[in-house]
């Protein structure tokens, strides 16, 4: 991290073109990582199709990840002679089990994951490379066929092609299927207009990215049997990704993908699974109030310093909010409240103790000591000052506005007379912060670095709905117990709104029985 070039939104194309393949000096190692299950009679084809690769042997390792039910036999001789075989940790299966542990073994700087029946032209490693040496935050995506399988065209017949160098004479590109994702491609310059939705088309069978990366963004979920190339590659954009269509890193699918078979199986089995991990895909999260894995927007309220009714006006507020998947950290030194004798009444920690207990158990509620510099996975952080309330379509309206806008940050000014003090909201779309730390070198201002890529935008907070809470009135002497429910409306924060607005509704309801009233026939 650090230092690496100013890439805005998806748009690679300000790296300039890579080298011409078989022109360049390459210096990064990869691992090529291969899950493998019953692929008896295709992984001896990709094997052979790797030891004919342009990419320097001696920077090349390929790792064969045995995801069968038994081992699978020795390497076939047309193997690299840089190749592994390994197996998964005991009781794990799956492709992401697999592409997990092939990661974990890699040595290289590079892991490019490749399928077990995806034949590989000679330039296809190279092809991927040759954009690692560029930037050290890239995804590249190869480009593929599906072509007939082995039932049609023997073995030996492909073998003899890949030796003599003429796959593509064999199965040329007319003749074969392209993915799904190409039409994606051909739509956005090869992704390079795509934004934030870039890592919608990442697909395991031909990909590479940095190890560094991988890491940042937790690596394959091994939880996942299906789907797991899609949630990987929303990670990698949530760790500040950038997305490469290479279409020079050709390769042979042999057969039919199980998408290509059974697509809306696939999509069945995939989607309540992706639905959780994946909060941008609004239209898998049309439950109108339910929490997921992964929420959609995390709402910080630091309450060190507020009082328990401006904290709990926010919080309210927030929970009260249209959209469902949001979450509420509360920041603030809880670690001090002991259980020690006290005076209850007269504590000086009285208000940060209220807090807690009045939202222990809200499961949608998390305290913590100091912000962690990230909310990841959560793609959004809205940075809320306590005693000030959002709307309840003010989160939403926020987070639509940004992503039409392809902002960064979005900055609310609460007071106009002190927009550059402290009483400012502030949205943050995590994957251009992210990116501006992979790209931040000494002594740069993470925010110019988000300026620069994705843009920033300083606005009114009382535009977006966002309104100073009215401090509730102390409980009548006559009735000590009365909650915050027993007092007349007028008094009670609501989320956003006006205090007069449920009277008003009240008055509306009226006013239109009476007249319903005038005109009904006698």
């Amino acid at each position: 991290m650090g230092g690496s070039p100013l890439i805005p939104m998806n748009d690679y194309g300000v790296l300039g073109d890579p080298p011409a393949l078989g022109t360049w000096t390459p210096r990064l190692s990869v691992s090529v990582v291969i899950p493998a299950y019953r692929a008896g009679a295709t992984l001896p084809l990709v094997l052979a199709a790797l030891d004919r690769q342009t990419y320097p042997a001696h920077l090349m390792e390929v790792i064969v990840v045995d995801d069968g039910e038994e081992p699978m036999p020795a390497l076939p001789p047309t193997a690299p002679r840089r190749t592994r075989v390994i197996r998964p940790r005991p009781g794990l299966w799956g492709k992401a089990s697999a592409c997990a542990a092939g990661a974990d073994a890699a040595t290289g700087d590079v892991v490019h994951y490749l399928d077990a029946d995806l034949v590989p032209f000679p330039e296809h490693v190279e092809a991927h490379m040759r954009w690692h040496h560029l930037a050290g935050c890239l995804v590249v995506l190869g480009r593929l066929r599906f072509v007939p399988g082995l039932d049609v065209v023997p073995a030996g017949e492909v073998l003899a092609a890949i030796e003599a160098g003429t796959l593509g004479k064999l199965f040329p590109d007319e003749d074969g299927t392209p993915q799904w994702t190409e039409q994606r491609w051909d739509e956005t310059d090869d992704l390079r207009t795509a934004g934030f939705r870039a890592f919608s088309v990442t697909v395991g069978a031909t990909a590479s990215l940095p190890a560094a990366l991988l890491r940042a963004a937790g690596g394959m979920d091994r939880a996942l049997v299906m789907g797991e190339d899609t949630e990987l590659g929303y990670r990698l954009a949530q760790a500040g990704a950038v997305f490469v269509g290479e279409r020079e890193a050709r390769g042979r699918h042999i057969g039919d993908s199980t998408v290509m078979r059974r697509e809306q199986d696939v999509k069945r089995h995939n989607w309540p699974y992706l639905a959780e991990r994946i909060p941008v895909f609004r239209w898998l999260r049309a439950h109108p109030n339910r929490r997921y894995l992964v929420s959609y927007v995390e709402v910080v309220v630091p309450a060190t310093d507020a009082s328990f009714e401006e904290v709990r006006a926010t919080v309210d507020a927030v929970l009260s909010g249209k959209l469902p998947d949001v979450v509420v950290k509360l920041v603030g030194p809880w670690s001090r409240l002991g259980g020690g004798r006290r005076d209850p009444l007269g504590d000086p920690a009285l208000d940060l103790r209220l807090v807690r207990a009045c939202y222990e158990g809200e499961p949608r509620v998390s305290f913590a000591e100091s912000l962690p510099e990230h909310c990841f996975p959560v793609p959004f952080r809205l940075h809320c000052p306590p005693g000030w309330t959002p709307g309840r379509s003010t989160i939403g309206s926020l987070v639509k506005f940004a992503d039409r806008q392809g902002l960064g940050v979005l900055s609310l000014a609460l007071d106009e007379r002190e927009r550059g003090g402290i009483v400012h909201a502030r949205l943050e779309r995590m994957a251009a912060v992210a990116r501006a730390r992979w790209c931040a070198g000494p002594g740069d201002a993470l925010d110019d670095l988000v300026h620069a890529m994705f843009g920033t935008l300083w606005d009114a907070g009382e535009k977006w709905g966002l309104t100073r809470a009215d401090a509730p009135p102390p409980p009548s002497p006559g009735r000590p117990w009365a909650l915050d429910a027993d007092r007349p409306s007028s008094a009670r924060a609501s989320g956003g709104g006006s205090p007069v607005r449920r009277p008003l509704r009240r008055t509306a309801r009226m006013i239109r029985r009476r007249l319903r009233a005038m005109v009904r026939p006698t």
